[in-house]
């Protein structure tokens, strides 16, 4: 397997994409909330032979 991030977008800017605790709920001005919840940056493990993915949102915090 080998390391690597899925990124995300916002802007045309790259972000390492996140997991946030608790169900989605709309922003008050767009988007969606995610402050004062719980988020990690999530880990994607790749097989090179297969293209198997396995994702994970270690506990340190971003």
């Amino acid at each position: 397997m080998e390391a690597g991030f899925i990124p995300g977008e916002i802007s045309k800017v790259v972000t390492v994409t996140r997991w946030v605790a608790g169900p989605p709920e709309p922003s008050f001005w767009k988007g969606t909330k995610i402050t004062d919840k719980a988020q990690h940056s999530i880990t994607a493990y790749r097989c090179p032979g297969c293209g198997y993915l396995e994702l994970y949102a270690k506990s340190l915090p971003l």
